[in-house]
């Protein structure tokens, strides 16, 4: 949400930073609450000033002009509520963070459907006002357990200070944002126009089940991830080995998922959509693979960010970007349809590349064995297991399924090792890997 600047990810990087010190701990969050309330401020003004031209532009009426400037405050409650989460995923708060997330949206969700139920479509802005004002509440239960921030005193300038580079890379974070959804809209366009509204239908499906297991996965990683490498940033043997960890943990996770989809896509899209979505298995299968190289390049991404270097960052955003849409753009009236899939390999293939350049001269990075035979098992099982169900559908999808299963007890193996063999479930794996005859040895 372009009012929030990007606050949400850039505030998590400096609390974090600034955990040591006591003081400019206290600096920071004063000054990320407050850019958050002003911010959010200002929005709710702007809508509801020109909620007649929005409305009117929007839904081509004036009559619906109160309910559009409400969803300003919506707006300013969102901004509340996100500088809460902020706050504790900044302090390293994971656990607390999972749930206010799942009884925020549980109870903010049933609270704005109730109004809906009984008064039908007048109820409506409840659902849009209810969600995040329920999330404020159900936040603030866990924030306000937080160690009290000092009393300190700030001048303008210091208070511009402590705003600025938060802002500077939260912006960068929102324009990445706003240059992958330009891309998509792009790419929609130039798909209808030259392949008709089906085959961008088909796109669209295949892109929406490439991104949500992906995206759960490096959403749920990555709270914990990007506040412990912001940490230790400035410690380029840690960092370095962090990156490492984090890179297997995503491949040993992630990698048998995308090797079984491979294989068993044509019956996924058919359970999903219908036999008619054809058409997108075979874009599916080129965008799993693509994959495999953001699990491996996405850890080290974060180095940008932790480092607070937001003009690398929007490059490798912009970059990837433009190169995906040129080669489509020169492959679309030769390879058709298919060629977003072979687009998202070889653009992902690049921008891994790139990636590594960057963050070895930046960090001193260096490639683990592990992280090295991880990456090559995955990406080369990938490739052929992409050709093979290309040509057989039935043998890929038998030999992705099996692929898939034993590359997870490995990557089973390799993640109970990393965060060892404590807790409940995860005593109970490592003591199943020890009756196999594969002790987990804890390198956490």
């Amino acid at each position: 949400m372009s009012a929030g600047l990007g606050l949400a990810n850039s505030g998590v990087r400096e609390l974090s930073a600034a955990k040591e010190d006591a003081e400019t701990l206290s600096r920071v969050r004063r000054v990320l609450f407050s850019a958050f309330v002003v911010q959010g401020s200002i929005a709710m003004a702007l809508i509801w000033l020109t909620r007649e031209a929005l409305a009117l532009r929007i839904l081509g009426s004036t009559d619906y002009s109160l309910e559009i400037g409400l969803v300003g405050v919506a707006v300013f409650l969102f901004l509340i509520s996100s500088s809460q989460t902020t706050l504790l995923q900044g302090m390293r708060q994971i656990g607390d963070l999972g749930r206010v997330t799942v009884w925020g949206t549980l109870l903010g969700t049933l609270a704005g459907l109730l109004p809906v139920i009984v008064l039908g479509q007048e109820g409506l802005i409840a659902l849009i006002l209810l969600p995040p004002a329920i999330g404020i509440f159900v936040a603030w239960h866990y924030t306000r357990h937080l160690p009290a921030t000092q009393t300190v005193r700030m001048t303008r300038q210091e208070i511009w200070w402590a705003w600025y580079p938060m802002v500077k890379l939260g912006v960068a974070f929102m324009l990445g944002g706003l240059a992958t959804t330009g891309t998509l809209l792009l790419l929609r366009a130039w798909i209808t126009r030259d392949l008709g509204l089906e085959a961008a239908g088909y796109f669209a499906a295949s892109w929406s089940i490439t991104m949500i297991y992906v995206g759960f996965l490096l959403q749920a990683m990555g709270a914990d991830y990007f506040p412990r490498l912001t940490e230790v940033i400035r410690d380029r043997d840690t960092a370095t080995r962090l990156m490492n960890d984090q890179m297997q943990l995503s491949l040993a996770l992630g990698g048998p998922i995308l090797l079984i989809l491979i294989g068993c896509a044509p019956w996924l899209i058919r359970l999903l959509y219908s036999l008619d979505f054809e058409a997108a298995v075979t874009i599916l299968q080129w965008q799993t693979v693509g994959n495999v190289f953001k699990l491996a390049s996405w850890s080290l991404g974060f180095a940008f960010v932790a480092s607070a270097r937001s003009g690398l960052f929007l490059y490798l955003q912009l970059q990837f970007n433009l190169l995906f849409l040129a080669m489509i753009w020169i492959g679309l009236p030769r390879l058709g349809l298919e060629v977003t899939g072979i687009a998202f390999v070889f653009a992902y293939a690049i921008h891994l590349s790139v990636v590594v350049i960057l963050v070895h001269r930046l960090q001193g990075f260096r490639w683990q064995r592990l992280s090295v035979g991880l990456f090559g098992l995955h990406a080369t099982l990938a490739f052929a297991l992409l050709a093979l169900s290309l040509s057989f559908p039935l043998a890929g999808a038998g030999a992705s399924v099996m692929v898939g299963v034993i590359t997870g007890i490995v990557g089973g193996h390799i993640v109970v090792s990393k965060i060892g063999p404590h807790g409940r479930l995860v005593s109970k794996i490592a003591r199943i890997y020890e009756l196999l005859g594969w002790p987990i040895r804890d390198v956490g």
